[in-house]
């Protein structure tokens, strides 16, 4: 005759309260397979496999009303539910880990200087300012180049104060540009090499930025609907204006 385990001891075994072997009593889950003379529930080894299935379910996700159903219904692909399975722990795997690499970056950030806080991006660059999705992008794109090193290491260090004079100093080449498509300043003329050369500046404080490089911004303003959406509601056709006057510049430049 196979050795019988009392409530207490199932518990302890299993690494479970005693309560809740009764709650699994009680909903018909795992039920002890006798009871004692004194009407105490008693486990066999068969009840204590079975818990230690449904425990194995419980700690994948599954819901009590679905454990029930594969462990006694004979029609249920359980495979194809553990495969479901598996897939969802897989995404709150990766999940997880982008959110431990957030919070490390974010420590490596308080140890270097001084980051605003979210309710700091909105008050200097407006509610919409969607920063968490352009840093994400960002750092997808460019995350293993040089400029972006040297972007992360210079900013580090930027205070409120700092980014609020990012701010203002960026709406006001922003003016500028709008004023040099009004007035006509054509590109690869004195006036509009002189607006390239300002944006060309106006990334520098982030990062060496090259005529190449400068270029490929250039062209990101045009074909990335945000940004041609960013330079247009200043004035329109913006954004093809300071694509345009930064790649005449730069092939000028060039062949200095």
């Amino acid at each position: 005759m196979s050795e019988k385990h009392t409530v207490g001891v199932v518990a302890k075994l299993v690494g479970v309260s005693v309560r809740t072997l009764h709650h699994y009593d009680d909903i018909g889950l795992v039920t002890p397979s006798e009871r004692t003379a004194s009407g105490y529930r008693s486990y066999s080894g068969a009840d204590v496999e079975r818990l230690h299935q449904v425990l194995l379910y419980r700690e994948l996700g599954f819901p009590l009303e679905e454990i029930a159903t594969l462990l006694d219904d004979p029609s249920v692909d359980a495979m194809a539910h553990l495969r479901r399975q598996l897939e969802l722990l897989d995404e709150r795997i990766d999940r997880l880990h982008r959110m431990a690499a957030a919070v490390e970056k974010m420590m490596e950030a308080r140890t270097m200087g001084n980051q605003l806080t979210p309710e700091e991006q909105r008050e200097i660059f407006g509610d919409d300012w969607p920063a968490e999705e352009y840093a994400a992008e960002a750092e997808q794109r460019w995350g293993d180049t040089d400029e972006w090193k040297q972007s992360q290491e210079r900013t580090a260090n930027f205070t409120k104060e700092d980014w609020q004079k990012v701010k203002e100093n960026t709406d006001a080449l922003m003016a500028k540009l709008a004023e040099g498509l009004a007035s006509g300043a054509a590109p690869g003329s004195v006036e509009a090499n002189a607006l390239a050369e300002d944006h060309r500046a106006s990334i520098a404080q982030f990062y060496d930025c090259g005529y190449e490089m400068q270029v490929c911004l250039g062209e990101m303003y045009i074909q990335d609907e945000r940004f041609k959406k960013t330079y247009d509601d200043v004035r329109p056709g913006l954004a093809q204006y300071v694509r345009d006057i930064i790649v005449t510049n730069a092939e000028q430049q060039q062949a200095k």
